[in-house]
């Protein structure tokens, strides 16, 4: 139990932390200074809440690792985050179609584990979706105005949908780890995070004039499994760079 809590909370810490750094990528490139603004302020609770999840597993792991040493000292294959925050950042309206896919899952996921049996990602969930709140309405709204506005936005969407919707086939699956967990008590029940992320896609698509595709197929990746897309890779390059080439470091 102790090895499948670990490999959950990397999958928990991994996610937020790539998210985070794809939206950190706009820095300085985003159609609006208050988009700029607000993106960063969004991927710095990630962040934040990726160091938490981290922490706690370097604790587990007992190994001397510490949250940063897990973040930046680890490969593309020891990476348990999610195919979809990984991919490439495109136009605004792929930006914010992965993030509202993200959020939307990663909000009911956070509810479910603000009642965990463990009372460290109780505390970690309940801290983490007062920020989650605000990311899922904000994104919402984003695809709302995107979708249903101009001819040009309501294209864009489209095709930012067909895009990432395959990666989203993490989202409605549990594997046996977050299975014995969520019997445990521990994670969250991925059947119910599945429907109530499906429910919440399907009300904003339809807010905003879009059709919801079907469910997307498995395919041999799995960010699970440490088998990702060729875009970790040049994400972690960018990311570690400095922790690796001055690993003594200080402040």
């Amino acid at each position: 139990m102790n090895n499948d809590l670990i490999q959950y909370l990397l999958r928990l810490g991994d996610t937020a932390l790539i998210q985070g750094q794809r939206l950190c990528e706009w820095c300085g490139n985003a159609p609006a200074l208050e988009e700029e603004l607000a993106l960063m302020n969004v991927g710095l609770d990630l962040v934040g809440q990726a160091r938490n999840w981290l922490e706690y597993a370097a604790e587990l792991l007992n190994d001397g690792r510490t949250a940063d040493d897990l973040a930046f000292g680890r490969d593309e294959r020891s990476f348990r985050n999610l195919l979809l925050v990984e991919q490439p950042n495109g136009d605004y309206a792929v930006t914010m179609t992965k993030q509202f896919l993200y959020d939307a899952w990663h909000f009911d996921v956070l509810q479910q584990l603000c009642n965990s049996s463990d009372e460290r990602i109780a505390g970690i969930a309940a801290k983490a979706l007062k920020e989650v709140t605000y990311h899922l309405r904000r994104s919402g709204e984003w695809i709302q105005r995107l979708g249903d506005g101009t001819e040009e936005s309501h294209a864009r969407m489209l095709a930012a949908i067909e895009q990432v919707w395959r990666f989203t086939v993490e989202l409605g699956a549990a594997d046996e780890t977050e299975q014995r967990l969520a019997a445990a008590g521990i994670a969250a029940d991925h059947d119910k995070a599945a429907n109530a992320w499906l429910a919440e896609v399907t009300q904003i698509f339809t807010l905003a004039t879009l059709p919801v595709p079907s469910p997307a197929t498995y395919f041999y990746l799995s960010g699970r499994k440490g088998l990702h897309t060729e875009h970790l890779g040049f994400i972690l390059a960018e990311m570690q760079y400095l922790p690796r080439t001055y690993p003594n470091a200080t402040w």
